[in-house]
């Protein structure tokens, strides 16, 4: 069963799209970037279900993707956190996962912690 939306794909979509129309030295109001935010986390959930990775975007976002044994305690073995901004670098293909971990702006654990193959989602 498809997990329910909590955004709407019209405003998440007017919210990313104003993103993305940043200049450099802009910056979106918080209501706008927890939209963006949310929203493609939505997708990820929709494009890659399941519950043995955990994806956290403090303060906006977390949830549990990808097919494999599930996580119901604790720590979740494999983890996925980094920040808004570069959330949605990855989301629109601005940077790439292997980039974003090797310069530390992604933290990732576990052998499943790798969203290579759902990144970009536009």
């Amino acid at each position: 069963m498809p997990a329910r939306r909590r955004v709407d794909v019209a405003d998440g979509e007017q919210a990313l799209a104003a993103w993305e129309a940043l200049r450099p030295g802009e910056e979106l109001g918080r209501g706008v970037l927890a939209t963006a935010v949310r929203y493609a986390m939505e997708e990820l959930v929709a494009r890659a279900p399941g519950r043995s990775v955990e994806v956290r975007v403090p303060p906006y976002a977390a949830a549990q993707v990808i097919e494999g044994p599930r996580h119901t305690r604790g720590t979740p073995t494999n983890v996925i956190e980094t920040d808004p901004q570069t959330w949605l670098e990855l989301v629109t293909g601005r940077t790439t996962w292997p980039t974003a971990v090797a310069d530390g702006t992604v933290r990732a654990s576990g052998q499943r912690a790798d969203l290579t193959a759902y990144l970009p989602l536009r």
